[in-house]
């Protein structure tokens, strides 16, 4: 039999029922009438949730500004030497260290953010970084408890290590999904300008204490405050986590499922997306590498092997870190213009040409010229901050993009990122050659090329697995 015909006026007003309802729910995908299913977005809950993803990785780096910018008394404090290159190597093996469980904790915390939803795996690791950091400032010094010191420091930095393992790649994650197709790039930078802020923030209050407490102070107990800070902070972004809504992705996810907890084994996360997970390994290599050598190591470059004054070079780099939170939005947003491809090619071409030419303007050691260095060194790592959030979850399909991304991304950083400081430093001790972390950043560029020759470009494009993101008209 065939069709009765539907009226004209009958059809127009199934279509304003679509769109009304559309409006209604700006935030779970809907299936437009004889098109494939989009998820409209509603700009007031894509910034809180860039807010409350932003938030976390601040605390994060806040915790590394303030340990990259108090090695050196950390050292003094824990690991009591008569030598101060010694103390520093064990002060950064303790940074370090933490590195190594990241791996596990993204195995952990990876899966079962693909399991049972990204906000809540989120609101978890950010009460245990809290807890990580906040037990560092009431650790007793090397001189009241001994070698109990030490291994106290350790079991706390591998708790911050264990939680950030499940951090970043579902930070990442979050704000991707909930972000539409044409603006990922912009609202992606805004977590790696949570990072700057957070850094600033931890290394500007060393730099403040630093200016007015004098090094028995600081020492004795000065450097347990910004430790101490973690706490509040921790409940703040607890709170933001918590108020929070399920990504739309997730969610489709979840509908499509057979039930609420869709189960993916580690192994398929792994094996069945080795090559997704070897461009992630690169691509975070080259950014985390040029990422910990000038925000980690250098503060202590200019201190411990070029003999710089501490407050001078200290302001230095916070000032290219002020400098980089400027430029963060617009080259996220330039991201989603020409690509992320050719933005972070540019950067990895840049770390290979100058990073030689920047390491000997620091080298000469006026202001100006340590100034010069390391604006152009921050100016080139603006190109991976603003461009790798939105990139590396284009990387992995939907129902495995927490796990494959927490695995491929905590792997490449605990084996290259986190280990910069320590691998320079011997480096340099054992050449005596003051150029190392020029060659070091010049290796991870090209690694970075190669993924870059290979990824697909996603700017504008739905995220694998999930339908197209449109941002609701205001």
């Amino acid at each position: 039999m065939d069709p009765v015909p539907v009226p004209v006026e009958r059809q127009a007003s199934e279509v304003l029922s679509s769109a009304a309802t559309v409006a209604a729910h700006p935030v779970r995908p809907v299936t437009l009438k004889k098109t494939q299913d989009v998820t409209v977005t509603d700009p007031a809950l894509v910034r809180r949730a860039v807010k409350a993803a932003a938030l976390g990785n601040a605390m994060e780096w806040f915790d590394f500004g303030v340990y990259s910018y108090i090695a050196v008394t950390l050292g003094k404090v824990f690991f009591p030497s008569g030598n101060p290159t010694a103390q520093l190597l064990s002060t950064f093996g303790a940074f370090a260290a933490a590195f190594l469980v990241r791996p596990l904790g993204g195995m952990v915390f990876g899966p079962l953010g693909d399991r049972i939803g990204r906000q809540k795996v989120l609101a978890l690791t950010m009460i245990m970084m809290a807890a990580g950091t906040f037990a560092i400032g009431l650790i007793p010094s090397y001189a009241t408890i001994g070698v109990g010191a030490p291994l106290l420091l350790l079991a706390a930095r591998l708790v911050q290590g264990f939680s950030t393992g499940g951090e970043y790649a579902g930070a990442s994650t979050f704000i991707a999904e909930y972000a539409p197709d044409k603006r990922r790039g912009f609202l992606g930078s805004w977590l790696e300008f949570g990072t700057l802020a957070g850094y600033i923030g931890g290394a500007g209050l060393v730099t403040l204490m630093t200016a007015l407490l004098s090094t028995d102070d600081l020492t004795s107990w000065g450097w347990r405050i910004p430790f101490l800070i973690a706490g509040p902070m921790g409940i703040i972004g607890l709170y933001l986590r918590m108020k929070l809504e399920e990504t739309p992705a997730f969610a489709a996810e979840v509908e499509k499922a057979e039930s609420s907890r869709p189960k993916v084994p580690l192994r398929e996360m792994i094996t069945g997306q080795w090559k997704a997970l070897l461009l992630c390994m690169g691509l975070v290599l080259v950014f985390n590498v040029t990422d910990y050598m000038l925000l980690s190591y250098m503060p202590s470059y200019l201190t411990s092997e070029l003999k710089y004054d501490e407050t001078h070079g200290l302001l230095v780099v916070l000032g290219v870190m002020a400098l980089m939170m400027i430029v963060q939005p617009f080259a996220g947003a330039l991201t989603d213009r020409v690509g992320r491809r050719p933005v972070i090619a540019a950067g990895c071409a840049g770390f290979l040409l100058l990073s030689i030419p920047a390491l000997l303007l620091i080298r000469q050691g006026s202001l100006v010229a340590v100034a010069l260095g390391m604006g152009a060194l921050g100016l080139l790592l603006v190109c991976f901050t603003a461009a790798m959030p939105a990139a590396l979850p284009a990387l992995f399909p939907t129902r495995v993009r927490y796990g494959s991304l927490s695995v491929g991304f905590n792997v490449s950083v605990s084996l290259f990122g986190g280990t910069t400081p320590l691998v320079v430093t011997a480096l340099i001790g054992a050449t005596g050659n003051m150029m190392m972390p020029a060659y070091y950043m010049m290796a991870a560029a090209v690694v970075g090329g190669v993924a870059v020759w290979y990824m697909t470009e996603s700017a504008g494009r739905p995220l694998p697995g999930s339908a197209p993101a449109v941002e609701r008209a205001a």
